[in-house]
């Protein structure tokens, strides 16, 4: 069948809006009729060249929708069943899903190219092959993905704010209550409340921190990151680190969650500095950033640096649990959703991002 998607045919090019061809589910696979798709950060990096991709590629990976067709043997979902898609699919069987880590699935490793197991593609385009972000390619108006990448959700959940748990929301919120482990009275630091961020704020907050202090330098997120439960907010580390040290007693943070657009050098260095004994830095940003730090600032404080993928979170369990304290009202989704964009305005979306108006903007099909 023919789709309209957003593809990327090189780094460094935009996103171009195309009809492209996409086969019929195999085996264990699922088409779905994509109805909205979140703009995440992580597109863009691959976009820009920032991150590894074989290109030409579709767009997109946060995504929810309705199972349309299904192949032979699928048994997680069913045709009409409303999905939200894990950007890590979570097979339940390898040595990491049966270990509560799902966030590591083996069944994620081609990522980087969209192919399926079988060593083939979904989606193609003048007889080139395409590979969907992820294996998923939610800027597409329909996919096929395996069903280890779905996850059922209820019929009265609105698709725009459950895109958003695919990856940018649990991911945040991960960040803070599984890879860091905030505890009630923590001080924690988080550098850039974005769309991760700001779901690592709402994390730390529900997890009973104390201090919940941002640090971005565009206004409108810092006060965004209010309503999302910081406790204080700054323009720059520096100010941020005169005020734990103040507040703490010069017992400086128990974490720092590091959820800037692009990791760099300068941010890994202040989020060591600022926190203090058996303190912990957890990493969730991309980009070229390098720990370089002398070996007795983390020896002689006991201090932790802690890379996080998925927030640590188990897709399976977790989605469907933030989902369940959004319905109690316990977690702010509609709030994360700055403007929503048709697919043709795809570019304008990111533009948006980077020129700092969005916490998140969505693509509705």
């Amino acid at each position: 069948m023919a789709t309209r998607a957003a593809i990327c045919r090189e780094a460094g090019k935009p996103w171009e809006i195309t009809e492209v061809e996409l086969d019929e589910p195999k085996a264990n696979e699922v088409r779905i009729s994509f109805r909205a798709a979140g703009l995440c950060h992580s597109d863009d990096h691959i976009q820009k060249g920032d991150a590894p991709m074989r290109f030409p590629v579709v767009g997109g990976h946060e995504g929810a929708g309705v199972v349309d067709a299904v192949g032979e043997g699928v048994t997680r979902v069913a045709v009409g069943d409303h999905v939200v898609c894990s950007f890590i699919p979570a097979c339940g069987e390898c040595r990491y899903c049966s270990t509560a880590r799902q966030n590591l699935c083996d069944a994620g490793k081609n990522a980087g190219t969209g192919m399926f197991p079988d060593g083939t593609f979904r989606f193609h385009l003048d007889g080139q092959d395409l590979g969907g972000l992820c294996v998923l390619g939610t800027f597409s108006q329909y996919g096929v993905v395996s069903e280890y990448s779905c996850i059922r959700i209820p019929d009265d959940i609105p698709f725009d704010v459950a895109a958003l748990v695919s990856c940018g929301v649990p991911t945040g919120w991960g960040s803070a209550v599984y890879a860091a482990g905030v505890r009630a009275g923590d001080t924690v630091v988080i550098y850039g409340s974005g769309g991760v961020g700001s779901n690592a704020v709402q994390g730390a907050r529900f997890a009973g921190a104390k201090n919940v202090i941002v640090v971005d330098p565009v206004p409108f997120k810092r006060e965004m990151a209010q309503v999302f439960g910081a406790t204080h907010t700054f323009a720059d580390a520096a100010s941020a680190h005169d005020f734990v040290i103040e507040t703490t007693w010069g017992e400086l943070a128990d974490h720092a969650i590091i959820t800037v657009g692009v990791l760099h050098d300068e941010v890994i260095a202040d989020a060591v500095k600022v926190v203090g004994k058996s303190g912990q830095v957890t990493i969730t940003a991309v980009g070229n950033g390098a720990l370089d730090v002398p070996s007795g600032m983390l020896i002689g404080y006991q201090r932790r640096v802690k890379g996080a993928v998925f927030g640590a979170c188990n897709p399976l369990h977790d989605v469907p649990r933030l989902l369940g304290l959004y319905r109690s009202g316990d977690l702010k989704l509609d709030e994360l959703i700055t403007r929503r964009y048709s697919l043709e305005q795809v570019n304008d979306g990111y533009q948006d991002m980077l020129d700092g108006k969005n916490i998140r903007g969505v693509i509705i099909h």
